[in-house]
């Protein structure tokens, strides 16, 4: 049962219990229904109630307490916070008590044969109602107008953070009343501010609209803010950039901080514990995402889900979202037995059952097994070696996993009558200039000739970067910035596309979700972000002058690097699709399937034993003629950022292998080189 402790007079301590709770509402409601049935017959009669109605005051009484009680039960007003009274639970409270005066009304009725409501008043009915809400209301919300009174001349700034809270809808007026009615609090609202003209000047809980968002750098001066919480929970990550950018006008601010997405507040309810420091992602990858859910729900209730890499930062998001459309059975396949169990980890207190297995994809023999044991009728194929410069020293491992692997779960797939097959693709596949992104395309193109003939629908669904996976450019960069930099970029001119992990999901199920088999889908990734302008964000943010505080160094282009990605390759077009951020690659180029087959198989078997760079390269160029290799070296010279109080010439480079944001979804490090396995 739960309990809390609340501090009683003279400083004893009282325990407060649920069933306690439950009793005293019930004792003082009991005593308001007879009081309010009483007081609508003295107001009734001018305080002079005849006696035939003095004389059956107890059975209407009594009458009132069965059939209120009966609804404010039935309405949940003895599960409620007293502190907390809300008007939506005030609403419940009307609602009970309006059909109780009805159900009274019609009892009488019915009984109006009987001398006890031969002649009841019906004007009793709506006095009644109206006492009876005025007093089992009142004494509702009466902690919560007390506590405010109290608390409200007490309210002072000395010690605590003065705090400007961007937003005056819901969420703003929740935080604000917390930060002044919780005594914990160590925030002081001076104000808000709102673009919405309606509300300048006007006061809520006390605390005044002092403006619009224009205004903010005039009233942080003005106010001494220390602080501004940006409070839209609803708002897309470019209104928010753009507030940021606002409050960098007046550069005197110590902190931004933030409210979560409004999907990740439970209930719609915000408190003092949902206030974060605002992140670079908050400024890339807060859009909301709408998709289909009955028909992703349609595709995977009920189905047995083999998900590969499951222990990468896309496939652990993938197990837990699939999860959540109440599979019958999921497998968690991985080669790493440490993130696998870390996955688990992340996954139990949710009370969610999952299959871990440990296997690689480059095994037949253990492949065949698990899909004979396990019987997968969709697999989602997300393991793959994904980091661009060290794959070009090891092509045959790239060729390995990303080819091979593919080959065997997908033959499996087509062998045991799987339903869907969704392959996780990368916007290095277009046009590619690298090992990985030539063997990722190898894979798609290799599904997209298995399709005919076969009862398994093959699907591969292509993306960019995701924000904050582990190896990618911006957990490197918060490793870089912690360290005092210098923060190590490859190209001032480096453009990547990012998206949040859970939105790329969502998208990545709603296009495997609709395919037919064949498809290449491609996500609205929006618009590219230069790594360059991510990084003085992140430098920003973190309270640090950049190029001043903590340098940029440029570092070079690396092996297999672009300074820009593509979604599409020039001999592809697009389709569009139900859903505004799903495309479908409509490719020119017809390819044989038993020769694509042929020149994959001579590739696998180059790659077996000892081979050369230069001719896993030519045979990849055969398989995707729009793989054209870049010849850069593995390091260059770094060079400081071209900007006035740049970074130090003779800064060292910090090794991070990543800077370009080269890895969209994967682990950090690369595994082990183990051969390849037939």
């Amino acid at each position: 049962m739960k309990e809390r402790w609340i501090s009683g007079f003279g400083g004893d301590v009282l325990r407060v219990t649920a069933l306690k709770r439950r009793a005293f509402f019930l004792a003082a409601d009991g005593l308001m229904i007879y009081a309010a049935i009483y007081a609508a017959f003295l107001v009734r009669f001018d305080f002079a109630v005849p006696g035939k109605y003095t004389d059956h005051i107890f059975e209407y009484g009594l009458l009132a307490l069965v059939v209120k009680f009966v609804f404010l039960i039935l309405f949940g007003q003895y599960n409620i916070s007293w502190r907390f009274y809300s008007l939506s639970e005030m609403m419940r409270l009307f609602q009970a008590l309006a059909l109780s005066s009805v159900a009274m009304g019609a009892a009488i009725f019915l009984f109006r044969p009987l001398p006890l409501f031969a002649e009841f008043p019906r004007s009793i009915l709506i006095l009644d109602f109206v006492f009876s809400l005025a007093l089992i209301g009142g004494l509702r919300i009466a902690k919560r107008v007390v506590l405010g009174y109290r608390i409200w001349p007490e309210r002072s700034m000395q010690g605590r953070t003065r705090v400007l809270i961007v937003g005056a809808g819901s969420a703003g007026e929740q935080i604000g009343r917390e930060m002044l009615n919780n005594r914990k609090s160590k925030y002081f609202p001076v104000g808000y501010v709102d673009d919405d003209p309606a509300k300048k000047g006007i006061s809520i809980h006390g605390i005044r609209v002092l403006g619009g968002r224009r205004d903010i750098p005039e009233i942080v001066k003005s106010y001494m803010v220390d602080e501004i919480l940006v409070a839209i929970p609803s708002a897309a990550s470019g209104e928010i950039r753009k507030i940021v950018e606002i409050i960098r006008e007046g550069n005197t601010v110590k902190s931004i901080k933030i409210l979560p997405g409004i999907m990740d507040i439970m209930e719609g309810e915000v408190t003092l514990s949902d206030i974060q420091e605002i992140q670079v992602e908050d400024l890339l990858g807060r859009d909301p995402v709408t998709i289909d859910y009955e028909s992703v729900r349609g595709f995977l209730a009920g189905k047995r889900v083999l998900i590969t890499g499951a222990g990468g930062s896309i496939g652990g998001e993938l197990t837990r979202t699939v999860l959540s459309f109440k599979p019958a059975k999921l497998a968690a396949l991985d080669i790493d037995e440490t993130e696998l169990f870390d996955l688990m980890n992340r996954l139990h207190p949710l009370g969610l059952n999952v299959i871990p297995v440990v296997g690689d994809v480059r095994n037949r023999e253990r492949m065949a097994v698990l899909f004979a044991t396990f019987k997968p009728e969709v697999v989602i194929h997300s393991a793959a070696y994904k980091h661009v410069p060290i794959l070009e020293s090891f092509p045959e491992e790239a060729v390995g996993t990303n080819i091979l692997g593919t080959k065997i779960l997908a033959e499996l797939a087509a062998e045991n009558g799987v339903e869907k097959f969704v392959n996780i693709s990368t916007d290095k596949a277009i046009n590619p200039t690298s090992v990985m992104g030539a063997s990722k395309r190898a894979a798609e193109e290799l599904l997209r000739s298995m399709t005919s003939g076969k009862e398994t629908r093959f699907i591969s669904v292509r993306f960019g970067n995701v924000l904050g996976s582990r190896g990618s450019v911006i957990p490197l960069f918060k490793e870089q910035i912690k360290k005092g930099g210098p923060v190590t970029v490859t190209h001032p001119e480096m453009k990547r596309y990012f998206m949040a992990i859970s939105e790329a999901v969502l998208l990545v199920l709603a296009a495997a979700a609709a395919g037919e088999g064949g498809e290449t889908y491609v996500l609205d990734m929006g618009e590219p972000v230069k790594i360059v302008d991510l990084a003085r964000d992140m430098i920003r943010l973190s309270r640090f002058e950049p190029d001043v505080e903590i340098p940029i160094v440029y570092t070079g282009l690396r092996p297999g690097e672009k300074l820009f990605e593509e979604l599409l390759g020039a001999e592809e077009g697009s389709e569009p699709t139900d859903h505004p951020k799903i495309f479908r690659a409509r490719s020119s180029r017809k390819s044989d399937g038993k020769k694509l087959l042929e020149k994959v198989e001579r590739l696998i078997d180059m790659c077996r034993g000892s081979c050369r760079k230069e001719d896993v390269q030519a045979l990849l160029r055969d398989i995707v003629p729009t793989y054209v290799a870049n010849g850069g070296t593995l390091s260059s010279s770094p060079r400081p950022a071209e900007k006035p109080g740049g970074g130090d010439p003779e800064a060292e480079d910090s090794g991070v292998e990543d800077p370009g944001g080269g890895d969209p979804g994967g682990k950090a490090r690369p595994r082990k080189s183990r051969g390849l396995v037939s």
